[in-house]
């Protein structure tokens, strides 16, 4: 095997401990993981019990002294937040050292700056982990489906909304109920909020997003909207009328806006009906699924755990051989390998969300009069919205729920034809809006 490779790693939790064991055990693995040299572990309390065995020159609280550790040639950053985790990043990059990360929340938002000082100084920094847990989906896109014309991303990217939406429709069982038993298991943190108001899933498709399409994307533009509001009846209603309900990340290329040097997308997170013969419409569970639409290959799928200490630490370990494997190459050529190095080739924008076309799920509380079905199709229809089906549920004394699945609609169209809607006598309120596939 070539020279010995030395790793230091920033935090020893879920993540990080599951990187420490494999590293330690290198016996029937690729050979190349006999070559890495775990050098510097930081981590917050030396007397903490440990998951695998450390000596005390291995650990330290301090993560600068790993940064700066001269023997490490690639640093692992597992500690997660935004900082001191970007700037913990970037000085291993100034410091010559490669960087191998599952941070999503710092990638997302500083991947440019990273990614340029990381050119500059001529190390690698990969991301495998920081989407999708152990699926392999990171490189796929920036090698092995890089000779296509991606038009959309979608997927199911968050473990702790799945499991959620998949108690929800198999058993029936309320979203307090369910949030709670998640945190139970350790599906859902203390504080779900990240989980649940959508905004990991936002960062995870702003990177993918940035791959697919070759370009940097305003993670503070992605529409995003979580499952907290959702009501166990919507996803009763999808069942019967033929759909699941998931928590969606999409991006796609928009074709209707005209000759422009600069690519168009559209992103968004939210609460999407998935209908039942759909891809998607199979993973629960905690599972994770990334359906890549593209030219020439079409549809293609990857599933698999999204979190969890081993598949976690299997896509950490993975990036950490992909640069083991390349380093004497990279060195003798004199430049990094393109399609490990990470690079912009174009410029992306994010549209008007207004713009963006979708079917929609409405849910309606009326009072039970005659004609009022009528009243909301033609509101619809004055806007050009065509409805796709408009169905009456628990219709009694105390008035009933009408919901209706819109054809493809602008936003914009959607938003005038509701606030008409809304204005009616008979419409005492709009219990939900959900996207539609």
């Amino acid at each position: 095997m070539g020279s010995r490779i030395g790793v230091g790693l920033l935090g020893l939790g879920t993540v990080g401990g599951g990187v420490a064991s494999i590293l330690l055990s290198p016996d029937e693995r690729h050979p190349l993981v006999a070559d890495l040299d775990l050098v510097r572990v930081a981590v917050r309390d030396l007397d903490r019990p440990r998951p695998v065995d450390l000596s005390a020159d291995q650990l330290t609280k301090d993560p600068e002294a790993v940064v700066n550790d001269p023997s490490v040639d690639v640093v692992v950053e597992v500690i997660g937040g935004i900082e001191p985790a970007r700037s913990l990043i970037l000085k291993a990059i100034s410091n010559g050292k490669s960087v191998v990360t599952a941070n999503k929340a710092v990638i997302a938002r500083h991947g440019r700056e990273i990614a340029d000082a990381a050119a500059a100084a001529g190390v690698y920094v990969l991301i495998e982990a920081a989407v999708g847990g152990g699926i392999p989906i990171i490189e796929p896109l920036k090698q092995s489906l890089g000779g296509n014309r991606i038009n959309r991303v979608s997927g199911i990217i968050n473990g702790t909304t799945n499991y959620i939406l998949t108690r929800m429709a198999t058993e029936g069982v309320a979203y307090d109920d369910v949030i709670a038993e998640a945190q139970r298991l350790g599906y859902a943190e203390a504080d779900p909020a990240a989980d649940v108001d959508g905004l990991d899933a936002a960062d995870k498709i702003a990177i993918l997003a940035a791959l697919a399409f070759g370009g940097a994307i305003d993670r503070s533009g992605v529409p995003t909207e979580g499952i907290s509001s959702l009501q166990g009846r919507d996803v009763e209603y999808a069942s019967q009328l033929g759909y699941g309900v998931k928590l969606l990340a999409v991006a796609e290329r928009m074709t209707d806006q005209g000759a422009t040097d600069v690519l168009p997308l559209s992103l968004r997170v939210q609460p999407t009906l998935v209908p039942t013969d759909h891809p998607l419409a199979g993973v629960n569970g905690v599972n994770n699924a990334i359906l890549v639409e593209g030219d020439p290959i079409g549809r293609v799928m990857f599933y698999g755990p999204g979190a969890g200490a081993g598949p976690t630490a299997s896509a950490v370990v993975a990036d950490i051989l992909n640069i083991a494997g390349v380093r004497h190459a990279s060195e003798a050529a004199g430049r990094l390998d393109p399609l490990l190095a990470a690079d912009s080739w174009r410029q992306c924008k994010l549209v008007d969300p207004g713009d963006v076309r979708q079917k929609h799920y409405v849910r309606f509380h009326t009072s039970d009069t005659p004609g009022v079905i009528g009243r909301i199709g033609s509101c619809f229809g004055d806007r050009d919205v065509s409805i796709q089906s408009i169905v009456q549920f628990r219709a009694n004394e105390a008035g009933a729920e009408i919901v209706v699945i819109t054809h493809d609609v602008t936003q914009k169209q959607m938003d005038d034809a509701l606030k008409e809607i809304q204005s009616m006598p008979e419409i005492s309120g709009m219990a939900a809006h959900l996207g539609c596939l």
